[in-house]
């Protein structure tokens, strides 16, 4: 690859033919999730009345290496290689000797990293002879992808998509009615969870773990259902990371290494993704910073407990260790709906806690900040979610400028802000504001945390 050369792409032959499970290379095996009602190490019967046996076998799966299936394949190739792009332009525009590589997952049909794991939970489910899959969505992005997977299968779809987004993004809306999705805004009165919640505050905007709630409720009292969950979870990391393998060969024809890799988390698959396939060189020695980046609204990182909790409000959801808010938390309604979670994946958790990875948080504004810049060197509006990276890796390129380092920064481009103008509209009119959950009522949800001995 020329030094002036912009986009680094690979051949559908190219394809990484398996998922890489980071699992094994971690220096303690990962915590169990445990029974809600018994406390216990769930075990495969426990989860299938929601998940089909194949996702539940990834989940749980102790091989470094799963086969991906042609048919999944097939489908990704309809985007898939994603081009590792040299951002040459922002790289002018901050004046820093830092070399910025950006994996742009926004070339789905969705316009996010989100169909690498829909895809493959579509194929999975109807395999098994599932006919419908319902689901939750915060900003839209996962909710779209899922409808677009769905439709791909000749499966039914149904989403609980959060409130406040559901009014902030209607075009998200929109794509998942054209791939033939049924969209509610949570809470609803559909389930028992919405109407306990909606007589408590009949305002309430929502949240992903009451939308998970709704979610699960649903999906366990239907015979031809399955829940379906776009983060959080190892088997839907374990897809993400067709993103991070294909990086690695993108680097290897452009003759670099990532010095700092660099992600946005509301749950982590889009951040996993692209770092874990680089982990196990970080643990035989290799310098190399992973920062995975979240709002200061909610900041399950770099103010969370690292404890097991549930993972949506009605507490219907197996316990697992997160570095988490309290299940009880209520974000503020910011405009980066993906990253409005209380818990982070329990693989990135515990890498976070082992000191493998390090978190940074950033208030709003200075985050659309930083992607005005980028959309005005690079071109391409980013998603609230992917600006939160963006921040990050434009901090590290200033300071490359201040120490005159060269340092090699990529991030996870996961998704463009087409549908997120209303957002920018905001910020461009002034009328953005930060929000920092105040230490009073972060006490408060976590000390609503179950009570469980390690």
């Amino acid at each position: 690859m020329a030094e002036t050369d912009t986009k680094i792409f690979l051949s559908e032959k190219e394809m990484p033919q398996k998922w890489f499970n980071i699992a094994p290379h971690l220096t303690n095996p990962p915590a169990p999730p445990l029974h809600p009602g018994t406390g216990q190490p769930v075990g495969p019967d426990d989860l299938a009345p929601i998940f089909p046996m194949a996702l539940i076998g990834q989940e749980m799966c102790p091989d470094e290496w799963v086969e991906i299936p042609d048919d999944i394949r097939r489908i990704l190739a309809l985007w898939r290689p994603s081009p590792l792009v040299r951002a040459h332009r922002l790289e002018a525009a901050l004046g820093t000797p830092a070399r910025i590589y950006f994996k742009n997952e926004s070339v789905s049909p969705a316009g996010s990293h989100k169909p690498n794991t829909a895809v493959a939970q579509a194929y999975y489910n109807k395999e098994a002879g599932i006919e419908k899959l319902i689901t939750e969505t915060g900003a839209g992005q996962w909710g779209s992808a899922l409808a677009f997977a769905c439709n791909l299968f000749g499966l039914k779809c149904e989403v609980y998509m959060v409130k406040v987004s559901y009014h902030q993004k209607p075009y998200r809306r929109t794509l998942m009615h054209t791939w033939g999705a049924d969209v509610y805004a949570s809470p609803t009165d559909r389930t028992e969870c919405g109407r306990q919640i909606l007589a408590q505050d009949p305002e309430c905007k929502g949240s992903l773990g009451i939308a998970i709630s709704e979610a699960v409720e649903v999906a366990a009292k239907d015979e031809i259902a399955k829940y379906s969950l776009g983060s959080v979870l190892n088997h839907v990391l374990l897809h993400q990371t067709i993103v991070g393998l294909e990086a690695q060969k993108q680097f290897e024809i452009a003759g670099d290494s990532p010095d700092i890799l660099i992600g946005c988390t509301g749950g982590g698959s889009n951040f996993a993704g692209f770092v874990f396939p680089f982990i196990p060189e970080k643990l035989k020695g290799k310098d190399c910073r992973l920062i995975a980046v979240e709002p200061t609204a909610c900041p399950s990182l770099t103010r969370g407990k690292y404890a097991y909790d549930f993972g949506d409000t009605s507490k219907l959801t197996p316990l697992v260790k997160m570095f988490t808010l309290g299940h009880t938390f209520m974000p503020a309604g910011i405009h980066a709906g993906g990253l409005r979670y209380h818990g982070m994946a329990p693989l990135v958790s515990q890498l976070q806690s082992e000191g493998v990875i390090e978190s940074v948080a950033f208030a709003q504004t200075a985050v659309f900040d930083a992607a005005m810049t980028f959309a005005r060197s690079e071109g391409i509006i980013p998603a609230p979610e992917t600006a939160h990276a963006i921040k990050a890796a434009i901090d590290e390129a200033m300071k490359c400028k201040e120490t005159g380092e060269e340092k090699c920064i990529a991030f996870n481009f996961s998704g463009h802000g087409h549908f997120d103008l209303a957002a920018y509209d905001s910020y461009l009119s002034g009328e953005m504001v930060d929000y920092a959950h105040p230490d009073e009522a972060l006490c408060r949800s976590l000390a609503d945390l179950p009570q469980v001995s390690d």
